[in-house]
């Protein structure tokens, strides 16, 4: 090739570049409204809960007897208030959320939203991979230590339990920040585990631990079969809620249920009690381990407190979760109808999209043909450059 052509490809080279340059200038742009447009939806969604607060205060003095056509009006605003809320929280979710505390410690001061809501499925997605994948993992390696007694293949187990809650509280940190509404104590139940893990850790090899060390085995064998039932039923579950369009797609917890759910719970639920039965079982069997033999280190006491708060919090979460939910119905149909109307707005918004895309297709190909039909016949003999397809 000549040094001509290479400044021909240059000089086309160049042009591409410019196209570039004002591709990243109208990138940026879109950077900086979007961010104006987003501190102006953060401050009338601060503005509508303000009114809301005064508009549910004033609505206190009408408890008392008041006549049928007040009772009325006053029902009316409460449904209009509790359907508002839904609509803010739908519109939350498509704005960035400030990181919790937890997540500032371990990450900065860094923003883990994420605004496209394929993504946040896609992530959600992963964790229940992970969450399926390490628990397989964890079924096999408690099964090894039930065969083999190595201190080694123990320490390695317990590691895994440690870095498994750990990123379980993560990554669950990041879904609570995009929407997720997985309840408080199940978050805390993986922090507590972590902790245990911790302590599990560090207890040294000795008579305390090889007594309750078979038990502990089987505890974790039985726990990562229940949670694969409950992976399995999970997913399910939120498959056929999503094809209704009845679900959002950052919930975890087994929430919301419906009259045609109670087949596949039924089956459930006793594998979860016997579960925590076998975790009240842990903190007796280790409460006596305390006071014989003798000499029990200080991890035999923190662990039996440990399960048996473990237990306490499972039971009563679970106990209180299911008939919580079927008595919010109300409130739970106004959130589906407002996040159905957020999905349709986002549709449109794609559609007009693509419509204005097609449009400056249409006319930049237009273009390209006016220019061609332009040219001078030294130039349309030339052969053909290799044309790159915009992006």
């Amino acid at each position: 090739m000549d040094i001509d052509s290479l400044k021909n490809e240059w000089e086309e080279l160049n042009k591409e570049f410019t196209e570039l340059e004002n591709c990243n200038r109208r990138y940026i742009e879109l950077l900086e409204q979007l961010h104006s447009r987003q501190q102006i939806c953060f401050n009338e969604i601060k503005h509508q809960r303000y009114r809301m607060n005064q508009i549910t205060a004033s609505l206190r003095q009408f408890k008392g007897p008041v006549d049928v056509e007040v009772k009325e009006k006053v029902d009316e605003l409460q449904k209009m208030t509790l359907k508002r809320k839904a609509q803010l929280h739908e519109i939350e979710q498509s704005l960035p959320a400030k990181s919790g505390r937890y997540l500032q410690i371990i990450l900065g001061d860094v923003n883990v939203s994420i605004l496209n809501r394929n993504d946040k499925v896609r992530y959600k997605d992963d964790y229940e991979k992970f969450k399926l994948i390490l628990n397989v993992i964890g079924l096999i390696m408690a099964f090894f230590n039930l065969i083999f007694n190595y201190r080694a293949l123990e320490l390695a187990f317990i590691f895994l339990l440690v870095w498994y809650y750990c990123t379980l509280t993560i990554r669950e940190s990041i879904l609570k920040v995009n929407g997720s509404r997985i309840k408080g104590w199940w978050r805390a139940h993986h922090f507590i585990s972590t902790v245990a893990a911790g302590v599990l850790l560090v207890w040294p090899q000795g008579e305390h631990w090889q007594i309750f060390r078979m038990q502990f085995m089987y505890f974790n064998v039985y726990i990562s079969i229940v949670q694969y039932l409950q992976f399995g039923y999970q997913k399910g579950l939120l498959y056929r809620l999503k094809a209704l369009g009845e679900r959002h797609n950052m919930d975890i917890t087994i929430e919301g249920f419906h009259s045609w759910m109670w087949r596949g719970l039924s089956f459930l639920l006793p594998f979860l009690f016997i579960g925590y039965w076998f975790q009240a079982y842990n903190a007796w069997t280790l409460y006596k381990l305390a006071f014989t033999p003798p000499d029990a280190p200080w991890h035999v006491s923190v662990m039996s407190g440990l399960f048996l708060l473990l237990f306490v919090g499972n039971m009563a979460t679970t106990l209180w979760v299911v008939p919580e939910k079927i008595r919010e119905r109300s409130k739970e149909r106004y959130r589906l109808l407002s996040m159905g109307k957020s999905m349709k707005l986002r549709r449109e918004v794609k559609n007009s999209a693509s419509d204005m895309d097609l449009a400056s297709s249409a006319n930049g190909g237009s273009t390209t043909q006016a220019a061609t039909m332009t040219k001078t016949p030294s130039e349309s003999q030339q052969p053909p450059v290799d044309e790159k397809k915009e992006i």
